[in-house]
């Protein structure tokens, strides 16, 4: 998150744009920035377990990590006009990255009623433009805005242990671990597989793209950062 957050900061500095694509060790539990987290999670019972918490820069709701593809988008938003513009061009470049794995995604359509942070974990529902794949939700997505500059990260869903979740909610109690069942993209598909895809298509999307050369730079500046989402001041601040 720290990481995210510094390319937040250079491109509203710089106008520097970068696409990050990572993954989670340990799986961890992060929550979105405005999400009332301590009335929706158990923090004792989290921190017994020895569960990672953290919570995004952000918004949305809590999201499992463990078997997915995260990205992290930061660019100047006047590149796009404006940030419901960036959201679909960002959710289409995944469309098309799913299209060379051969897996269908259509977008989903923008309910008539906006969703509550408190309404349960991200993957629970579809917000309007969100990814889905036979039906079920397999991208989510959020933004933040800050000056000219925005930042949209996500998850693309590698496989479904969303209801890990429910273990630490205050209002399900504790039912048994698992999936829904099935893979979320149809078929099993890994993390290098899924990276090859997106960054192919974003080639194609932003033609000219290069692999990032300064990343030490970048790593070295989020240490203040760090300092900010390691602090559970942060992470249980409401």
């Amino acid at each position: 998150m720290a990481i995210d957050q510094t390319l937040l900061d250079r491109a509203r500095a710089d106008g520097a744009a970068v696409l990050r694509l990572y993954r989670w060790r340990p799986a961890c539990l992060s929550f979105g920035r405005h999400e009332p987290a301590l009335r929706r999670y158990d923090r004792a019972r989290l921190e017994a377990r020895g569960i990672d918490t953290v919570r995004r820069p952000s918004g949305g709701r809590a999201v499992w990590h463990a078997d997915e593809l995260t990205y992290a988008f930061a660019a100047p938003a006047s590149r796009f006009g404006s940030l419901p513009v960036a959201y679909a061009l960002i959710h289409q470049l995944f469309r098309a990255a799913l299209a060379r794995l051969d897996v269908a995604a259509a977008l989903a359509p923008r309910p008539q009623t906006a969703t509550p942070l408190d309404a349960g974990a991200c993957f629970s529902s579809a917000a309007g433009g969100e990814l889905l794949v036979g039906g079920r939700k397999a991208l989510g997505s959020a933004q933040l805005r800050e000056g000219d500059a925005l930042l949209q990260h996500g998850s693309l869903l590698l496989a479904d242990a969303q209801a890990m979740i429910a273990t630490f909610s205050l209002r399900a109690g504790a039912p048994p671990l698992g999936g829904a069942g099935g893979p979320p993209l149809g078929r099993a598909i890994d993390f290098e597989t899924a990276a090859d895809a997106v960054i192919e298509a974003a080639r194609e999307w932003a033609p000219g793209i290069e692999p990032l050369t300064h990343g030490a730079a970048i790593a070295e500046a989020a240490a203040t950062a760090h300092r900010k989402f390691a602090d559970p001041a942060w992470t249980w601040q409401r």
